[in-house]
């Protein structure tokens, strides 16, 4: 995915009534925080927004171009019209070429595992995990093939294919994905390996 880029503006005015211009005008009232408490008021165009924030994420870094200057940032925060969806605030957290970061990635599960064709069921109950790296190594989401999964069989954080200079703060030992038999099946085995017993005793 090719990077998103943005075009702003400098906002000289903050009150509620420029922000309502603003947005009369079709875009929409920002700010781009920076990380030593710094907070740069801008404006950009409310479609080019919309269309340019569809499919990215939380570790997504976008382009901000303010008067000829570039700002590498997430997209931390979205106000939304409660009524109508309508986009009101942006706000930006920008991000430093040269300086580590944390930041939550998703992943991503993909395939059809043995165990699932064999009766099992798939559980994910992790959908993201925290990494640290430099902003030219964070990856946008991770995916994880889990094609080969048996039943009783599981992947965990550890197991997680992390680039070059990715370094993992979630906890390695979380479950990402496991197979285990249908709900149906283990009462049915439970009820067998009660029964056999009573047939013995009987006999």
């Amino acid at each position: 995915m090719s990077q998103v880029v943005f075009a702003a503006r400098n906002r000289a005015n903050t009150g509620s009534g420029d922000a309502r211009r603003i947005r009369n005008a079709g875009r929409i009232p920002a700010v781009i925080y920076g990380r030593t408490g710094t907070a740069l008021s801008i404006d950009l165009d409310a479609l080019e927004f919309i269309h340019g924030v569809k499919g990215i994420s939380e570790s997504t870094i976008v382009k901000i171009e303010v008067d000829g200057k570039v700002h590498d940032a997430f997209v931390k925060d979205t106000q939304r019209n409660i009524t109508d969806g309508r986009v009101l605030h942006v706000d930006f957290y920008e991000v430093e070429s040269n300086t580590s970061l944390r930041a939550r990635v998703s992943v991503h599960i993909h395939g059809n595992p043995i165990g699932v064709r064999e009766g099992g069921i798939l559980e994910s109950p992790l959908h993201d995990i925290e990494v640290e790296c430099l902003p030219k190594d964070l990856p946008e989401r991770i995916d994880v093939d889990v094609s080969d999964l048996k039943v009783n069989q599981s992947i965990h954080v550890r197991d997680l294919p992390l680039g070059p200079g990715v370094r993992l703060i979630s906890g390695g030992d979380q479950v990402v994905a496991l197979v285990k038999f249908a709900k149906a099946e283990t009462v049915a085995a439970v009820e067998e390996e009660v029964a056999a017993p009573e047939a013995e005793a009987k006999t």
